[in-house]
């Protein structure tokens, strides 16, 4: 059972919009899906609450006390929303159960060092297990001299960057009615899905 966590310990980088996008990815696919909400805010719980029915079921994972526990039986996939400042203990329960770590990052100089310590933290973290670490490019505009900036930054990790998703209204848009980009015609969301491909093949 793959457990996918979306982690950064910086706020307002994405992490819930890669977390829903990820669980809707696997729930069209026909998986068993939980994703579980270890932020205070909720921002997932409440996107489920939104997901109309007769899409594609993801079911919410309740974790209590911000205990880091295992999913009940019957779950075939695991999405794990983290909550900012993500350290320590926490960070470790979360890495003893992660198959994947997914971070997403901004082209902003102030989200590249703020996350700089923590790509070093949970790389060294992955002696709580074989962990795979990849990170996406998130809300990228071309041409910039931020998206420069956060390139020329990847180039210096030892840590695969998986994809760069576009700054674009359409998961805003979405989120505002439960959806993914896996929930509507492909033909609406065509350059999104161009820009997963290489996400979901990584996710495989």
């Amino acid at each position: 059972m793959p457990v996918i966590v979306v982690a950064n310990p910086k706020g307002g980088v994405g992490k819930s919009t890669l977390s829903t996008q990820i669980a809707g990815l696997y729930a069209s696919q026909g998986h068993a899906v939980m994703l579980g909400d270890v932020d205070r805010q909720q921002s997932s719980k409440i996107w489920l609450g939104l997901r109309p029915a007769g899409l594609p079921e993801i079911r919410s994972w309740e974790v209590a006390h911000d205990e880091v526990v295992r999913p009940p039986k019957g779950t075939t996939h695991v999405v794990l929303d983290t909550p900012a400042g993500l350290h320590d203990k926490r960070l470790a329960d979360v890495m003893k159960i992660a198959d994947k770590v997914v971070v997403p990052l901004q082209p902003s100089i102030f989200d590249i060092h703020a996350t700089h310590a923590f790509l070093q933290e949970i790389h060294a973290g992955k002696r709580h297990g074989k962990v795979e670490i990849g990170i996406v490019g998130m809300r990228m505009k071309e041409t910039t001299l931020s998206a420069d900036q956060l390139k020329a930054f990847l180039g210096t990790l030892d840590i695969p960057v998986v994809a760069y998703l576009r700054d674009t209204q359409n998961y805003v848009q979405l989120a505002a009615r439960g959806l993914t980009i896996w929930d509507v015609a492909p033909s609406r969301v065509q350059r999104d899905l161009e820009q997963w491909a290489p996400l979901v093949k990584w996710l495989a």
